[in-house]
């Protein structure tokens, strides 16, 4: 799962359902039993020495997907449309720079070389090749028809160079319609250079806002950092604001001025350069491409509509990418929790249902790849649906299922569905767990395979047990995995997959809010139930959190100066926060005992950090 975000354990025997939970309404299946003890040995094997983590490309992860395979085969689920069980797509496991890179300015036929990994370098999504083409100036090159901007307004971009700065308006100003000082999805490199290709612009030309953020290095996001597609289809540069300012001054213009004047009303400050000003730009980035499976089973039902229960089953292989110890890279990660939890618990639904009569609706079993590289597999999948994706009436998602404390666990995108909120409190009140479904969005406490269908418009429950300090590290082992606990959860949502696909009404999609980034010091925050408080069970190396001081097992009580309460309100207090900024961060040393009881301690993060997508990094 990409999200930087001691309960009892029941025996392994079969969990039976009360009589109350088998009293459903009439044409709703409700689970009868589900196996710990043969979900707890899915989650083994897939979190097992012998698959070394499943990290993408790797021959591990196609031991994984051939397991998939054998075990819907078992079942007796079949492949869609009579083929194989696989749905293979191509990943960039790795990306470098080559040789080649170039980018000269041509001033009325004067050719000016800027200088690779100095003046420019490309951003590692960037299409490789050569275009020359002229400029244009573009603002933030954003189009949110939200907030009632368009940078693109009356602008021609078509064949051209767009040149745009980074971030997004009003990055400063708390009441901005862009969310304030938090940054939208509208910032992130990707959705500009989406943006521009869709204007038809031949590449673009990224330059940092140094106003918006006076004394801050002129450079460059390190080139594997950027999260975005393998191969945007234009090519992406970053190139020094002293460029931009060049160019500008040939058309009696400066980049401060462009700021403040988008900045004071929103209105786009777009234009075409001097038609004697054009650039030529070579790009040179080598790739290593490996095949990945998605892994797909079917249940057919008796009319043609369907629901989707997924989970991602690619982990960090050997941790080098996304690991929160780093130190430890070249170490198996087995992901036991992220998603072999998941993973296997989408494998007993799918015996479960099998082994009853047939449904309504079908019911399309689907294991992800490419998950930990930003949503691959599950992105390809509604991008080349094996099924009609408009059947779809409702995705299930489970991603990290098996770690429940306290009977304790979270829902997420319940308000994606005009009825899923009613189907979800149904099964609920015939459940002994304790869910929290505040987050009614289509994010789902953070980013996972649900919001590829969400923007499809196929409305997605999110099911989550909670993030703990062994999150993308290699102490995430399968003998923490609580079995007993995560089949009581599929018990949950074995009702409610089985209203969805034997109800005669679905779901009408309601489309969520825009995402909302948070951020983050360097600790993963643990959503173990203390009353009015969260904790940090463990504190990543290096900055920010490490080097002012935090610590695990720290209870954080105030963010420069304003109380905080719980998860929810510490990361709102770091989404108004820009990076490099100081921030002061008051916490309890919990050591021992209760952590109220523990001395409070000033902690100056002086390299505060702010990611991208939620907790997701």
């Amino acid at each position: 799962m990409p999200i930087p975000f001691s309960s009892r354990k029941p025996a392994l025997s079969r969990l039976l359902v009360s009589a109350a939970l088998l009293a459903a309404p009439a044409g709703c299946l409700w689970p009868a039993e589900i196996d710990p003890k043969r979900y707890l040995e899915d989650v083994k094997y897939l979190s097992s020495e012998q698959l070394k983590g499943r990290g993408a490309g790797t021959p591990e992860l196609e031991m994984a997907a051939q397991y998939l395979a054998r075990e819907f085969g078992k079942a007796g689920l079949k492949p869609i449309g009579g083929g194989d069980y696989f749905q293979a797509f191509r990943v960039t496991t790795n990306a470098r720079l080559g040789q080649k890179n170039r980018l000269e300015a041509i001033e009325s036929g004067r050719r000016r070389t800027l200088n690779p990994g100095e003046d420019f370098q490309p951003v590692n999504f960037s299409a490789t090749g050569t275009v020359s083409a002229g400029l244009v100036f573009a603002g933030y090159g954003i189009t949110a028809r939200e907030y009632g901007y368009d940078d693109y307004q009356g602008l021609d971009a078509k064949g051209k160079f767009v040149v745009i700065l980074r971030h997004e308006p009003q990055e400063n100003d708390v009441q901005s319609v862009f969310a304030g000082r938090a940054l939208t999805e509208h910032a992130q490199f990707h959705s500009k250079a989406s943006n521009a290709k869709a204007h038809g612009a031949a590449g673009v030309i990224l330059v940092n806002d140094l106003a918006a953020h006076p004394g801050e290095e002129d450079g460059f996001e390190k080139f594997a950092r950027p999260v975005g597609p393998d191969d945007a289809g234009i090519p992406i540069v970053q190139v020094k604001a002293g460029a931009l300012e060049n160019w500008l001054a040939s058309a009696g213009k400066n980049v401060k001025d462009l700021q403040a004047a988008i900045d004071q009303d929103l209105r786009p400050q777009s234009f075409a350069f001097p038609a004697t000003l054009a650039a030529e730009i070579e790009v040179d980035i080598l790739r290593d491409v490996k095949r990945v499976d998605n892994v797909a089973a079917w249940l057919a039902g008796q009319t043609g509509e369907y629901v989707v229960v997924g989970a991602h089953y690619d982990h960090l292989g050997l941790g080098e990418q996304f690991s929160m110890a780093p130190s430890m890279a070249g170490t198996p990660h087995p992901g036991a929790d992220d998603n072999a939890s998941g993973t296997a618990g989408v494998l007993e639904l799918a015996r479960y249902f099998a082994s009853r009569p047939k449904p309504k609706r079908g019911i399309l079993f689907l294991c992800f790849a490419g998950e930990e590289l930003g949503l691959l597999g599950s992105s390809f999948y509604v991008s080349h649906p094996r099924l009609q994706l408009d059947k779809a009436v409702a995705m299930i998602n489970l991603d990290m299922i098996g770690r429940i404390r306290e009977g304790k666990i979270w829902v997420g995108g319940v308000g994606t569905g005009t009825t899923l909120k009613a189907i979800l409190d149904e099964a609920v009140s015939k459940s002994t767990l304790t869910v929290d479904c505040s987050d009614q969005s289509g994010y789902g406490f953070g980013s996972s395979d649900h919001t590829s269908f969400t923007t499809r418009q196929v409305p997605a429950l999110f099911f989550f047990s909670g993030l703990h300090g062994d999150y993308h590290r290699p102490s995430d082992t399968w003998e923490k995995i609580d079995a007993g606990e995560a089949s009581r959860l599929l018990e949950l949502v074995a009702g409610v997959t089985a209203r969805l696909a034997g109800d005669a009404g679905r779901p009408q999609f309601v489309r969520p809010a825009p995402a909302r980034p948070a951020g983050g010091v360097g600790s993963v925050p643990d959503f173990t139930g203390l009353p009015n408080r969260f904790r940090f069970p463990s504190v990543r190396e290096g900055p920010p959190a490490a080097w002012a001081g935090l610590r695990a097992g720290d209870v954080p009580f105030e963010f420069d100066g304003k109380p905080i309460r719980n998860l929810y309100g510490f990361t709102c207090a770091l989404r108004g926060r820009e990076p490099g900024r100081e921030a002061t961060v008051k916490v309890r040393a919990r050591r021992s005992g209760d952590p109220d009881q523990a001395p409070a301690r000033r902690t100056e993060l002086s390299d505060l950090l702010i990611f991208c997508a939620s907790l997701d990094d």
